[in-house]
């Protein structure tokens, strides 16, 4: 079956290049390969445009352009705040939720080491403004607090804007991974955050780029790598000029569409949701009642193990996810349904569904179909397996 034949809904892993995107990466690799660091005239246009990319990306977050650094992605970003947080308050303490992305978790444990503390979340998969403050009061050695804006698992819209309020009150500064969130949902309040990161491949740019937003004036020694002048003495190593440019486009084409298609965004996913419990009326949607992403449907069907799930689906032309591409090599139960209060056993039931911003209607209609014809396929396999003993997908 090739890629043309595939519905895909595992967008949170990675999405498609959007043809925009693409566009604007092939030109500049042909127009703009010079190196922006470079004396030369051509190296003077390449770092006039990547300035703009600079602005572009800093309007969109309401931020100003010195506070706008690219980088490889939001794994980069984040080890590269923690660790300077970590360094630059010795005795103090990071607050990091229990739902962060592994690139936060682990970041947090190899620079804070027992310096560590977790901000539960509750069963419907938010944080709690109400524990956040009580912690907050309770541990004043807290120096950095980290939220994401969405999680990647069950699309939970997470209370990030009023979180960063709450630790600058207390004295902290507020780390926000966005990767979720950003091309998806408007940025226009991310300069509440401190700090703000993102990742282009989310929403449709070319892999390998991202950014971090900082406050400029705030962090004068910050360094995330060194060997060069780069990025304002920021992030050393050449830059990836035509993936900025890319990520830019794509940015700029999912902000176009914010406006136009949200709505149908979500009336397709909420059609979806029906028709799922009504066809699995003891199947458990994660984070139901909670204001989630468009794209995201995190969903525990009731029997049959999730990975028998996918690989039949993939057999039928749907493409979907156990959760996190990241951990999902560990072959662990999500930690994030495990904050959640989820027992291991519905956490290995769990699929992930996510959208791209091409998704039609019809692609949700037709996965649901599917999973119907899936559930009859597993049902018979069960039914046929009298020894018990767990057949092939």
């Amino acid at each position: 079956m090739g890629a043309s034949e595939l519905h895909y809904f595992d967008a949170n892993a990675t999405a498609p290049l959007r043809p925009e995107a693409r566009a604007a990466w092939l030109a500049a690799e042909e127009n703009l390969w010079a190196n922006p660091a470079s004396p030369s005239a051509a190296g003077s246009r390449a770092a006039a445009e990547l300035e703009h990319c600079r602005s572009v990306l800093a309007g969109c977050l309401s931020a100003m352009p010195e506070d706008v650094v690219f980088t490889s992605g939001a794994t980069e970003a984040n080890n590269a705040v923690l660790a300077f947080e970590a360094e630059r308050h010795p005795a103090g303490a990071i607050l990091v939720s229990a739902i962060e992305h592994p690139s936060v978790l682990e970041a947090a444990q190899k620079f804070w080491k027992n310096r560590v503390h977790l901000l539960p979340v509750e069963s419907n998969g938010s944080v709690s403004l109400h524990a956040l403050e009580e912690i907050l009061r309770a541990h004043r050695d807290i120096s950095l607090v980290s939220l994401m804006a969405a999680n990647n698992e069950t699309g939970v819209l997470q209370p990030w804007c009023e979180a960063a309020a709450l630790a600058r009150n207390h004295g902290a500064r507020f780390h926000c991974d966005a990767t979720q969130w950003i091309g998806r949902l408007s940025a226009k309040e991310m300069g509440a955050c401190d700090y703000v990161v993102g990742s282009g491949h989310k929403f449709g740019g070319p892999k390998g780029t991202g950014f971090l937003k900082l406050r400029a004036k705030e962090n004068v020694a910050f360094a995330g790598q060194v060997g060069g002048g780069q990025e304002n003495h920021r992030r050393a190593g050449t830059v990836n000029l035509p993936a900025i440019t890319g990520m830019l486009a794509a940015l700029a084409a999912g902000e176009r569409e914010m406006e136009l298609l949200a709505e149908e965004h979500r009336s397709a996913r909420a059609a979806f949701e029906q028709r799922l419990r009504l066809r699995f009326p003891s199947a458990i949607i994660h984070g139901e009642g909670r204001e989630r992403l468009w794209n995201t449907v995190s969903v525990a069907m009731p029997r049959h193990g999730n990975l028998r799930w996918l690989k039949r689906l993939e057999r039928h032309g749907f493409v979907v996810s156990t959760g996190s591409a990241c951990a999902t090599a560990d072959n662990k139960p999500s930690h994030v349904l495990a904050a959640m209060g989820c027992a291991d056993e519905v956490a290995r039931r769990t699929l992930r569904i996510s959208a791209t911003s091409a998704t039609t209607a019809e692609d949700w209609r037709g996965l649901a179909q599917t999973l119907e014809v899936v559930a009859r396929e597993l049902d018979a396999d069960a039914e046929e397996n009298a020894t018990g003993v767990v057949l092939l997908p």
